[in-house]
């Protein structure tokens, strides 16, 4: 079979030392010391309203962790609109609703990816049950499996103001990203955003402003230019 040709560039594995790739250091730092007592296993990431860059947060993300010598799996849970067979450049033929659906085990789906120590679940067809897929036994399990194999498990969601898909899968998650446009979201979504994860009890770990002005990342240039000319 051919290699699809990914839509997106993954800017962490592309330019791993761009100013950009250093703020996804820089947060999967963050996520590392957010807890010191709780291990954060499995970590979902939404976002209030769709086209805020999620996906993109997400693929970043696992790969910064991978590069991190942990063993990553990334979970496109977004079944209405799936992205992460895009953004890799692989096959969304068959992946999580198939597993859901026909009990298929954790190794029958698994992709690989360029990526040292990262594997990846697509989406998969898109089912007409997302949300009673998600909150099955089925699902449970896989999560199960996965917490025995993997360090950490990034899952890609739906927004959470547009379906409930998100808040189920926060309630077995034990962090929860936000990804907040910073140039489109008005206070008030991104406070709705976080009373929905807020009502099913989720831990929000943090929230990413995403789409910042550019201007923010001088101080990483001055840092790699110094490194540069030592």
């Amino acid at each position: 079979m051919s290699r699809l040709i990914p839509k997106w560039n993954l800017i962490t594995e592309l330019n791993p030392k761009s100013p950009i790739s250093e703020g996804y250091r820089m947060l999967r730092t963050n996520i590392e010391f957010s807890t010191i007592n709780q291990k954060l296993q499995i970590i979902m990431v939404t976002s209030s309203k769709p086209s805020e860059g999620k996906s993109t947060t997400c693929a970043n993300m696992a790969v910064a962790f991978a590069q991190a010598n942990k063993k990553v799996l990334l979970i496109d849970a977004d079944l209405r609109k799936p992205s992460q067979h895009h953004i890799f450049g692989k096959s969304n033929r068959s992946g999580l609703t198939t597993a859901l659906l026909n009990q298929l085990k954790l190794e029958d789906i698994i992709q690989f990816t360029n990526t040292d120590n990262l594997s990846i679940i697509q989406a998969g067809p898109t089912p007409p049950n997302p949300s009673e897929l998600l909150s099955s036994e089925q699902m449970a399990e896989l999560l199960k499996t996965a917490r025995e194999r993997y360090d950490v498990v990034i899952i890609d969601t739906p927004p959470i103001m547009s379906v409930t898909d998100a808040q189920i899968v926060a309630t077995q998650s034990d962090g929860v990203v936000l990804v907040i446009d910073s140039g489109k979201v008005k206070k008030d979504v991104a406070l709705k955003a976080k009373a929905s994860l807020e009502h099913v009890k989720a831990n929000l770990i943090g929230v990413v402003l995403n789409k910042i002005n550019r201007n923010h990342s001088d101080i990483y240039s001055y840092y790699y230019g110094e490194k540069t000319e030592a």
